[in-house]
């Protein structure tokens, strides 16, 4: 099956790395090989504005042009790791073709592409987390996976400030995996600096971020406020966490209201959702509501739904709002800039 069509099979799996075979790491962590990737070198970015790449394209046809970015987005792409036959480590190689284009043609594409209207987007390939660390009865190897992944996203990002940046505002977005790397860039290198001066928002989006995650970044509140962070988990309409959470301390936003406030939004306010083909775009399809730790929106309707049995709906977080998540990173880039005169 084609690549490019990952997304739509995802989504049609209910979890691809559910329905499709992993390849577990068989042995405890091994510690070598710890050096970080040259980020100076164009290979080992999924996304850069001197490179064309998928994060470039729009739905639309087309492809952006940076000339006039007024800003940059940072952002870290999910777990595609779930090994193959010779490559079952805790953490991806960045030499591995295969896993490199499915990255791309996956989350950079469906995903990073819709930050693209906001600004420059950088998107570093790291050696990320086994998709089993997640789960692994063996928490020592797990942790020292995360860490190797970590070290690599602090490195890109270390890298992109002190070569890319040059003053410039952030968006800083990341999914699943990638925002809990992302969580900890600002524990590093925005919290109680004056980078946090930069931060337009963070997208935070996949996985649970507590409304007191940051010391002094809070969620935003509307769809103009900046130096905030956004999350949210999408599920079926209907489903409740099991067990649940501790509720009204996780963060969790509309994205059609841009507001954490349990109102319904319907479908007639997304602007757009993507499924299985980049270029095909479902107008007014999927509503939202704020359900205490995880937000709610209704089963999608494409070819081939019908087999569609999730309630877990995590692989499409910025699918099912993708044109409403374009045009706010866009909007908060404006207000930004207004605000600072």
């Amino acid at each position: 099956m084609k690549t490019k069509h990952i997304i739509g099979l995802w989504i049609l799996a209910g979890f691809v790395l559910i329905s499709c075979k992993t390849y577990r790491p068989e042995y405890t962590f091994d510690d070598t090989g710890t050096d970080v990737p040259d980020y100076s070198r164009p290979d080992n970015w999924a996304a850069h504005p001197a490179k064309d790449d998928e994060a470039d394209r729009t739905p639309e046809g087309g492809r952006v042009n940076y000339d006039q970015s007024a800003a940059d987005v940072f952002f870290i792409h999910p777990t595609t790791y779930i090994g193959s036959k010779n490559e079952d480590k805790w953490n991806a190689s960045l030499s591995d073709s295969k896993l490199n284009k499915k990255t791309d043609e996956g989350s950079i594409l469906f995903q990073a592409s819709a930050f693209n209207h906001a600004g420059r987007v950088y998107a570093p390939r790291y050696r990320q987390a086994h998709f089993h660390a997640y789960f692994t009865a063996d928490t020592t190897s797990a942790h020292k996976a995360f860490e190797r992944a970590y070290r690599d996203v602090r490195e890109a990002f270390r890298y992109y400030l002190e070569n890319e940046n040059k003053g410039r505002p952030i968006i800083l977005a990341g999914h699943s995996q990638g925002t809990n790397h992302a969580e900890r860039l600002i524990d590093e290198f925005f919290t109680g600096t004056s980078l946090k001066e930069r931060l337009v928002a963070a997208y935070l989006i996949g996985m649970p971020v507590r409304k007191d995650r940051f010391a002094d970044i809070m969620p935003c509140s509307d769809s103009t406020d900046t130096g905030c962070f956004v999350s949210w988990r999408t599920f079926k309409k209907g489903y409740r966490l099991r067990p649940p959470l501790t509720s009204n301390k996780v963060s969790v936003t509309n994205p059609l209201s841009w507001k954490t406030d349990e109102q319904y939004m319907p479908a007639t306010a997304n602007k757009g959702s993507l499924f299985y083909k980049f270029t095909k775009i479902y107008r007014h399809h999927m509503e939202a509501q704020v359900a205490k730790d995880i937000l709610w929106t209704n089963k999608p309707r494409f070819f081939g739904s019908v087999f569609l049995r999730t309630k877990n709906y995590h692989v499409a977080d910025i699918n099912f709002f993708y044109f409403n998540i374009r045009e706010n990173a866009a909007l908060r880039v404006r207000k930004f800039a207004e605000k600072r005169g």
